[in-house]
């Protein structure tokens, strides 16, 4: 059995290092097996001679293995000629795997270099350390160079945004902004690439492979790129850099995965984006989020914050720190800068993806959008202008809060993958309630979730809402089965008290069964992620249109006079 669990090559910047790097997830029950002596050999002969091992199986000696696998790496390194090298060892979820970064000039030497730290921690029981050591060192230093990093240096603007919920509307806003300065706008995200407004490829480009492919288009004058956690974690980030960047907040969603178990390791991923913004650029961070607000301590740009509070202890601590702010005053984007009044940018009741400022969510995204847009040199009748005709649609912002009228119900579709994206879906939904009538949910999750986050989403959906039933996403289970995901819903819809689910196979198939149930003034709104485009057609096919600012507007006046 190897001790190697996964080889990664990181091409860009990660969470490790600022530079491309490989990954070693290394199980180190061997080391923390062998026999207290042979343990102490081994320390002499990589540079710890006042080591002291511990036990075998103790948490002394899981420590011991720590320290002593990145002192491998190294003696490793310096042994066959390769160069002296940075390392970066953290623990893991489970006690006995570790993960081992270190950066990498050349592919294949350094992969090698990976191999040969597992050869040498599974042939440990061998009581030859030193030769074991020379023949791993032989092996790297016989093998092929391999090619260097493909880690792109951008040539234009680069703005980049990443966090838990609104990245894509945020990124998609920035997009249609720099549209209406006239550039012609590269930006990458989940959906996939575009160019000047047009897809190009679609698929999910929040990777590297995103921005690199933005970046490549010769007439691409402007870049925005999203960049979400899996990205960062599985292949590293495209670019060595980029001019602007944005994080919008951190909240729990895909916990569990490649290593990521808390809100603060999470963070830390995300704070990977701002480290890499250059010196003199901004870093644009939600302030009203203590987590994003922290990574200001550990970016080289200067820091601009959102806060939808005026009086924000964010803003002041920024203010004096001689960065810029972003916020709303009186009903009004503004902007404030040190010993500075407030310059105006746009009313909020101008701003169609706020619904007159009802979504909190939305006014957020808009001043991370205003933030990013301004920092990136756009003139602020310019930024006004744009956030004045984007608008919540399926042409500008499809598949995120995506209104529609079936004769007098309406429709909201939205991704509302996580908790925050739920609660953000039902905050809207309330916006256009006329009084007396009813919310009705179609609830949905994906498989890669953990089950208390499941559940919780069975929770909130059946706390705000009146009307609620499942719609399963097939193509998105991710290793559960229907009646797992099913189960799990229901128990968290069970805990405030709602009994009475349908289950329907399909996102479609709850959408057409809550609008058949609907009275007029109702509001039906639908987590939808895998059947968007499918969504979108049965909702023609019934005659339903899509609400364009002015009918938003009238719904909104209805709902709260």
């Amino acid at each position: 059995m190897t001790s190697l669990v996964e080889l990664r090559v990181l091409e860009g910047p990660n969470l490790y290092f600022p530079r491309a790097a490989i990954k070693l997830t290394l199980d180190i029950g061997a080391l923390s097996d062998v026999p207290t002596r042979t343990a102490q050999a081994f320390a002499r002969r990589i540079g710890l001679g006042q080591a002291r091992p511990g036990e075998p199986g103790t948490g002394f000696r899981q420590r011991f293995a720590i320290r002593a696998v990145a002192r491998l790496v190294r003696a490793l390194a310096a042994e066959s000629g390769t160069t002296r090298l940075a390392v970066r060892v953290r623990p893991t979820s489970d006690p006995h795997q570790i993960v081992v970064a270190y950066p990498w000039r050349h592919r294949e030497r350094a992969q090698e270099m990976g191999r040969a730290v597992a050869e040498v921690i599974d042939a440990l029981p061998a009581t030859d350390v030193d030769e074991l050591m020379h023949r791993a060192a032989e092996r790297v230093a016989a093998a092929a160079v391999g090619e260097g990093p493909r880690t792109l240096t951008p040539g234009v603007p680069v703005v980049a945004v990443t966090g838990t919920n609104g990245k894509t509307t945020t990124s998609r806003m920035i997009a249609h902004v720099a549209r209406t300065n006239g550039l012609v706008v590269g930006w990458s995200n989940t959906d996939g690439i575009y160019v000047d407004g047009a897809l190009v490829e679609a698929g999910d480009y929040s990777g590297p492979s995103g921005a690199g492919r933005v970046l490549a288009h010769p007439e691409v004058e402007f870049a925005v790129t999203e960049t979400a956690r899996g990205g960062i974690l599985l292949k590293g980030i495209g670019l060595t850099r980029n001019d602007v960047s944005v994080v919008t907040n951190v909240s729990a969603d895909h916990l569990g995965l490649q290593g990521i178990d808390t809100l603060d390791q999470l963070a830390e991923v995300k704070a990977v984006v701002p480290r890499i913004t250059r010196k003199g650029g901004w870093a644009v961070l939600n302030g009203d989020d203590p987590r994003v607000l922290a990574m200001r301590t550990v970016i080289k740009a200067r820091p601009w914050v959102f806060s939808r509070d005026p009086d924000s202890p964010a803003i002041r601590e920024v203010l004096n720190e001689g960065g810029r702010a972003t916020t709303v005053i009186d009903g009004w984007v503004c902007v404030v800068a040190p010993n500075a009044d407030p310059e105006l940018v746009v009313e909020l009741v101008d701003v169609p993806m706020t619904l007159a400022g009802l979504s909190r969510f939305n006014v957020e995204n808009t001043l991370a959008a205003t933030s990013a847009a301004l920092a990136a040199g756009i003139p602020r009748e310019v930024v006004a202008a744009g956030l004045r005709s984007f608008r919540p649609d399926a042409e500008h912002n499809p598949g995120r809060m995506n209104f529609f009228s079936i004769g007098e119900v309406t429709v909201v579709v939205d991704l509302a993958h996580n908790e925050a994206g739920l609660e953000a879906l039902l905050e809207v939904m309330g916006g256009v309630r006329r009084p007396g009538a009813r919310l009705l949910l179609g609830l949905g999750a994906v498989g890669d979730r953990q089950d208390d986050l499941i559940e919780r989403l069975g929770e909130i959906g059946a706390m705000g809402s009146d009307v609620v039933a499942i719609g399963h996403k097939q193509h998105y289970l991710r290793g559960r089965t229907v009646a797992e995901l099913d189960g799990l819903m229901r128990a968290g819809a069970a805990r405030v008290g709602v009994e009475e689910l349908e289950s329907y196979p399909t996102e479609v198939a709850a959408l057409a069964a809550l609008v058949g149930q609907a009275q007029p003034g109702d509001v039906v709104g639908l987590m939808c992620h895998a059947e968007r485009e499918d969504v979108f057609a049965w909702i023609a096919e019934h005659d339903g249109t899509a609400d364009d600012p002015e009918t938003l507007g009238g719904k909104v006046r209805a709902a709260h006079g």
